[in-house]
Parts: C-alpha cells; structure tokens; sequence
C-alpha cells in the first residue's frame, strides 16, 4: 500500500502510534475495571477515564502548538510539559 501522499514521517507515525496505544491501553483498562469510577473534580462536572483522556489530549495539542507559536525552542520541553499536564488531568479532573 502506497502512504507517500500522506507524507508519514518518523514524527507523524510515532504521533499516531501513540494516540492508537493509548485507546488501546484505555480499551484494556476499561475492560479489566468496567466503570472506571466516574468522578467530580476541579472543573466541577463528572468525568470518566475516557473523558479525561481526551481533555488532556486536548490541551496537550494546545500546549505543543503554543510552544511552537512562541518559539520556546526545542518541542521536547514541551511534550515534558505535555506528559506532566496529562497525570495532573488525571489525578484532579
């Protein structure tokens, strides 16, 4: 199969390969722990595993696209940033 017109690089592969592991991982978690103890948190509405999975997916792209938009130099500061904003999502929300 011919991918080239989608210009799959090292950083766009491995970007996707992440998103895939993690609904996999998100996928066995919920399979092993039905349920997944919705819960209230700092933002004051009820979130589930696969809700704060998404918020932190969310602001990490937003995270990534200001580091860029900022120049703050090299983006693996701000994929730390990224990773350390996704446990905060969640262990609060």
């Amino acid at each position: 199969m011919d991918l080239s017109w989608m210009a799959w690089t090292q950083p766009t592969a491995s970007f996707f390969l992440v998103i895939a592991g993690l609904i996999a991982a998100l996928s066995l978690w919920e399979y092993l722990s039905p349920g997944g103890g919705p819960r209230v948190g700092v933002l004051r509405f009820e979130t589930t595993r696969g809700d704060r999975l998404f918020i932190s997916l969310l602001g990490s792209a937003f995270i990534c696209l200001a580091w860029l938009g900022f120049g703050a130099g090299n983006l693996w500061w701000g994929v730390v940033i990224c990773c350390i904003y996704a446990v905060l999502v969640f262990l609060l929300v």
